[in-house]
């Protein structure tokens, strides 16, 4: 059977370093009160005029093609996940295929499901491996959170998670037997879709402009984090647990789990859960916060430099967030 396998990856993030320290002088809140509840110490935030989405999304795709020994034209399809698009439309998958300056009119399509969002638009990215229509397929995550966020008292209980930065990975058919993405896993619970919300601008509006002049607030995020987490720590383990069943492994097997850096206790629950030992999971949280679609490929990209994923090592991704969605994807490295 054909499969995809990760031929490269690669991470950017922004050069501007905000600690807790720093977000102590624009709102109520303490290092340690973050660190506490989060096990975040520091995130990245855009410099206006220098990063963009689709331009860091471009510098990631840049070292991972690198990695795996590609030029930008050699990609034949680029699937591009965020929610923080540079414009509303067009997507950001066509800018950054402008960015990277490619010439060969390759598909770009675009991927908005938050925090899941880079697991499915790699099932995406494998399908099309899978069923021989694309040979090199660029898959992205890229975020700018910090522009959007209410950085007063009033958002600080979400203001604080939110980073910038972008991953990217570029898929190939697997060159040996058994290796590959053996499996990705795939769901969605519409009913909790306001739970976890930016709801403005909605194009659901008799004048779009003049609703969200009157109605601000909306147009920042908004969290029922008790409920997030209640339900992040079922689903979890959950996801991974079918993409063990499914290819007949047990969590021991695990040799590395991935998951989206939502928020370290998430992370330490579902570990004590599933049974690992520190050693067998990768958090990055603490540098770089959440980063929505692009926490998953940052955490792999610095993975791999780490020498943390070796050829043939069983490597789980997994990610819950806003929608409710949740997947996970199962790769023989």
């Amino acid at each position: 059977m054909r499969r995809a396998e990760i031929a490269g990856v690669g991470h950017y993030v922004p050069d501007r370093v905000v600690k807790n320290a720093d977000l102590e002088e624009m709102m109520a809140t303490s290092d340690a009160w973050i660190q506490e509840r989060t096990g975040i110490q520091e995130r990245r935030w855009f410099e206006e005029g220098k990063d963009t989405t689709a331009g860091m999304g471009a510098e990631a795709s840049r070292r991972a093609l690198a990695a795996a020994g590609l030029q930008p034209d050699d990609v034949q399809l680029i699937v591009f996940a965020t929610l923080s698009p540079d414009y509303f439309f067009p997507g950001s998958g066509v800018l950054m295929q402008r960015e990277l300056g490619m010439t060969n009119n390759c598909p770009a399509l675009d991927v908005r499901n938050q925090c899941s969002g880079f697991i499915y638009a790699l099932s995406v990215a494998d399908q099309f491996i899978r069923t021989g229509m694309y040979d090199n397929v660029l898959v992205v995550g890229s975020e700018i959170h910090s522009s959007g966020l209410d950085k007063s008292t009033r958002g600080r209980a979400v203001s604080v998670i939110f980073g910038d930065g972008a991953g990217a990975v570029v898929l190939r058919p697997s060159s040996q037997e058994g290796h590959g993405i053996l499996s990705t896993h795939l769901h969605a619970q519409g009913e909790f879709a306001e739970e976890l919300i930016v709801k403005e601008p909605g194009a659901n509006r008799d004048n779009r402009t003049d609703y969200v002049a009157d109605n601000r607030e909306g147009m920042y995020p908004y969290m029922n984090g008790q409920n997030v987490f209640k339900h992040a720590v079922v689903r979890f383990p959950q996801v991974i647990k079918e993409a063990l069943d499914q290819n007949g492994h047990q969590p021991q097997d695990i040799d590395l789990l991935i998951p989206h850096q939502a928020n370290l206790r998430i992370t330490q629950y579902v570990q004590q859960k599933i049974g690992l030992g520190d050693d067998k999971v990768f958090s990055n949280i603490q540098r770089y916060g959440n980063t929505t679609a692009a926490s998953i490929p940052i955490a792999l990209s610095e993975a791999v430099q780490e020498g943390r994923v070796k050829r043939g090592d069983l490597v789980c991704l997994a990610a819950f967030g806003s929608g409710f969605t949740w997947a996970s994807a199962l790769i023989k490295w």
